[in-house]
């Protein structure tokens, strides 16, 4: 479709935003049709509003003229998100709803906009002796935190805290006709602080994980915690992957952590990204002189950071990684003791923990990662169990790699495991699949291009892509065989094909009601 087919809608749009807030030209059409993994069709136009009431008229107009309003957080996915029609959508790039509206240490929340990163959000609360209890991703540094509750975002303290959705106390949203609304204590007539979420229906939690569906989230209130006073960090590495599996369980049911996570020999590899160590390690330094007690204590965590590459790890092990937080030392410390005895009922073998002291010094390096080791492309899938499944669902899939194993070292695809605890009562699996291939644009506009220059640009790899589709596909099938529930589920995951009668009939539902000519980024969660 032709930007010529709708010049009077555009021209309504340029009036709404301002000239510079929608944007046609090619480069900006190519970007924002695709993610990490694939493209999809342009976008008609992508616009960039600055505030919530001309995002509304703006996606009033759109919806009007008959075309599909598709919104983008920080972009850094791989399950089709945000993917356009061909018969014609308006893409909208929130990253320009960039600012921490309110900070209320007296009330603890915060309000954001849905263009804020996590670390933004983390850079901002830290000096005041606050935080978010679930801080963000790996991807922080880019991800957004509206894109953060539309898809599932989780990691920095969900062993405890439990996702972006679990810990949002209210949002303001922008639905298909253009109204806006609020839910929580804002839907309230009276001004009132966000301060509670489920006064009657949780209205609030219709728009947690929607992709997009029901509307376009322009800000949040989040709830804040204290920085906690004390931490602590182990790691552990593991002869095979159930057993460390069985030992995440068993931490993460004692509550012990706030983060707890395993990762296998290549995966360990692939987070510690070169061009963050230099860096990390001094960060992870200071933190040990800051958070270590006494001149004993200091020196003891010290000489275990210089030891960590001499300590014998065994071969292709699955490692065990944790941080433990609290007002307490003595409480830290007795939760890391006990996660100690727990990963030794299991084979756990304790080695330094540099990997969790890295990762919490650093929290948000940089993008560079979205590309792996020399350049190469990577895609996860990840499903969320009960623990009771866990080892059965580790097995099968390693059946299923297993299975598999010739075409991909035929073709140089190879997979890595990240597992996490979710809360105490959720296993979080991750398979990652790598493979060389040429980049999308989202990777050339989000790596260093000092970092770019160092990899041997890939071609076009299509057997190896269509493997990697395969596995995908079957690794979704898998996960619905397992009872399995996913994050960021966008068009990848089956999600209304999976669901019962009488939930996916209330859904739909629910959609044309707020919905009916579904033109708010239809397809996603298979709307």
């Amino acid at each position: 479709m032709s930007v010529g087919d709708h010049s009077t809608l555009l021209t309504d749009l340029r009036a709404a935003l301002g000239e510079d807030a929608v944007l046609c030209d090619a480069a900006t059409l190519q970007l924002m049709a695709g993610d990490l993994y694939s493209s999809g069709p342009l976008p008609l136009a992508v616009i960039r509003p600055g505030d919530s009431a001309s995002l509304a008229q703006a996606v009033g107009q759109i919806t009007a003229a008959g075309l599909s309003v598709v919104p983008r957080g920080g972009g850094l996915s791989y399950t089709g998100g945000y993917r356009c029609e061909e018969s014609g959508s308006v893409l909208v790039d929130l990253s320009a709803l960039n600012h921490i509206e309110h900070i209320s240490a007296e009330d603890m929340y915060v309000v954001a906009q849905a263009g804020v990163s996590w670390k933004q959000l983390y850079d901002a609360l830290t000096p005041l002796g606050l935080r978010l209890p679930y801080f963000g991703t790996f991807s922080g540094a880019g991800a957004s935190i509206g894109g953060g509750l539309s898809h599932g975002a989780l990691f920095f303290g969900s062993a405890r805290y439990g996702s972006a959705a679990d810990n949002v106390l209210g949002v303001e949203v922008v639905t298909a006709d253009g109204t806006l609304l609020r839910t929580g204590q804002w839907a309230l007539k009276t001004d009132a602080e966000p301060v509670f979420r489920n006064f009657g229906p949780d209205t609030t939690g219709l728009f947690m994980h929607d992709g997009g569906a029901f509307g376009i989230k322009t800000r949040a209130a989040f709830r804040l915690i204290p920085l906690p006073a004390h931490s602590g960090y182990a790691s552990f590495a593991f002869a095979d992957f159930e057993s460390a599996g069985l030992a995440l369980s068993a931490i993460a049911r004692a509550g012990l952590a706030e983060e707890a996570y395993v990762l296998d020999a290549g995966a360990v590899a692939a987070n510690v990204e070169r061009d963050r160590s230099l860096r990390a390690a001094t960060r992870a330094v200071r933190q040990v002189l800051h958070t270590a007690s006494g001149v004993a204590g200091k020196c003891g965590a010290l000489l275990a950071m210089a030891r960590a590459g001499r300590r014998v790890v065994p071969a292709n092990a699955y490692t065990l990684h944790l941080v433990a937080a609290g007002s307490s030392r003595a409480a830290v410390d007795h939760d890391v003791a006990t996660a100690h005895l727990l990963a030794r009922q299991f084979g756990g073998i304790s080695i330094a923990a540099t990997v969790p002291r890295i990762a919490r010094a650093d929290p948000f390096p940089g993008l560079n990662a979205v590309l792996g080791a020399n350049g190469s492309r990577w895609a996860a899938l990840n499903v969320k169990i009960a623990h009771s499944r866990a080892s059965a669902l580790i097995r099968a899939h390693q059946a299923l790699i297993a299975a598999e194993q010739a075409a991909m070292s035929r073709c140089g695809v190879r997979v890595t495991y990240l597992c996490s605890a979710l809360c105490n009562y959720s296993f979080s699996f991750e398979a990652v699949f790598h493979w060389q291939d040429s980049w999308q644009p989202l990777h050339e506009a989000k790596v260093a291009s000092a970092v770019l220059a160092s990899f041997n640009r890939s071609p076009d790899n299509p057997e190896a892509r269509m493997l990697v589709a395969r596995l995908r596909e079957q690794t979704c099938v898998l996960f619905t065989q397992m009872g399995g529930a996913s994050n960021q589920i966008g068009r990848t995951y089956p999600f209304m094909s999976v669901l019962d009668e009488a939930p996916a009939a209330l859904l739909r539902n629910l959609k044309r009601q707020i919905d009916p000519a579904n033109r708010m980024n239809p397809g996603v969660l298979g709307f």
